[in-house]
């Protein structure tokens, strides 16, 4: 940190690599970082006991799709096609590995599938047309789109595990991780608590991952992603800022959500649209008072953004010591709960 100014480097720390969760453990069964007052070591079971009654619980119903798939070039070479959002019946935008050589009208034969054409490409994506719809074919012939840190093969127990309990909304290929620790028992022991909960729909894309590469955050451009909000989510949080109980965001898509449709008097406007909201330090916000959440990467968007919410030397101190206790990182990794710096 120079002149005041934050750095990219002063969202930097230590993670050896064996603390990077390369399997998910049992749902519910997660450790849990509880950064108020104090830092506790929790279990993420316990997450009834230290929320209030009249809390409102915001998750994000998205659901992952199969999203990856192979094909071949003519000359025989693989392709690894990553589809991330799409345009038509047949047509997708994609990430594709390798790429540098693939330009327009390029023909790849998809392993399983219909033949499909590189119709453009912009800002290091694709636009694939598909013989035919490649969206019900997916279940079949698509794979789980594992984080790239996960370094194993796909398991079949990972179209499961890797998929929130709730999700419902199809569309993301990363998961909203902070929500993949809920079972059915906690949900039922946190409405039994007097927890109100609510959903919202971002459909997370690969940026997710996508490190900060300049040293000036502020040079970095986050991709847009949709996301939806319902009415009764809208009236949700309006009934909660009423009654002077908390928003508990499930996941930074959540936060991210809520904040990019929150007005100045504390409420979330209901529709539908796409954010690319960049939350780092400095940033006020309007709506999340808690936050759940996975740990993060060095660099990252979704660090600075945990930072930006519960001050970033505190949230620092935080992973070191998580570091430290042996919590496993990342996207099947532990959780924790995190107040707003005041």
């Amino acid at each position: 940190m120079t002149g005041g100014k934050l750095r990219t480097s002063d969202f930097d720390y230590h993670l050896p690599p064996e603390a990077i969760a390369q399997h998910p453990g049992e749902r519910g069964e997660s450790r849990l970082l509880v950064l108020g007052r104090t830092t506790e070591d929790r279990r993420f079971a316990d997450l009834p006991d230290l929320l209030d009654p009249g809390d409102l619980l915001v998750v994000n119903d998205t659901r992952v799709i199969p999203a990856r798939l192979r094909a071949r070039r003519p000359t025989g070479g693989r392709v690894e096609i990553l589809l991330v959002e799409r345009e038509g019946p047949a047509s997708w935008w994609c990430l594709l590995r390798p790429g540098r050589r693939l330009s327009p009208g390029a023909p790849l034969a998809v392993e399983g599938g219909p033949a499909a054409r590189v119709e453009e490409r912009n800002d290091g994506r694709f636009r694939l047309t598909f013989e035919r719809p490649i969206e019900p074919l997916l279940q079949e012939i698509g794979e789980t789109p594992l984080p790239p840190y996960i370094d194993r093969p796909v398991e079949p127990r990972d179209r499961e595990r890797y998929q929130t309990i709730y999700a419902a909304r199809p569309g993301a290929v990363a998961a909203p991780t902070a929500g993949l620790h809920f079972t059915p028992t906690l949900l039922e022991a946190l409405e039994r608590r007097g927890v109100r909960r609510a959903s919202v729909t971002l459909h997370v894309g690969p940026g997710t991952f996508r490190p900060v590469k300049a040293e000036n955050p502020e040079a970095h451009v986050m991709d847009s992603e949709r996301f939806e909000i319902p009415e009764a989510t809208a009236e949700a949080v309006a009934a909660a800022r009423r009654s002077g109980r908390r928003v508990v965001a499930v996941g930074t898509t959540v936060v991210r959500t809520l904040e990019t449709a929150a007005s100045t008097d504390g409420l979330v406007a209901a529709g539908a649209g796409r954010t690319g909201l960049y939350i780092r330090p400095g940033y006020e916000f309007r709506i999340v008072d808690r936050l759940i959440t996975n740990f993060h990467l060095p660099r990252s968007t979704l660090l600075m953004l945990v930072c930006a919410f519960a001050g970033r030397r505190r949230t620092l101190d935080a992973y070191r010591q998580a570091v430290g206790s042996g919590f496993r990182f990342y996207s099947y990794g532990d959780a924790m709960l995190l107040d707003r710096m005041r």
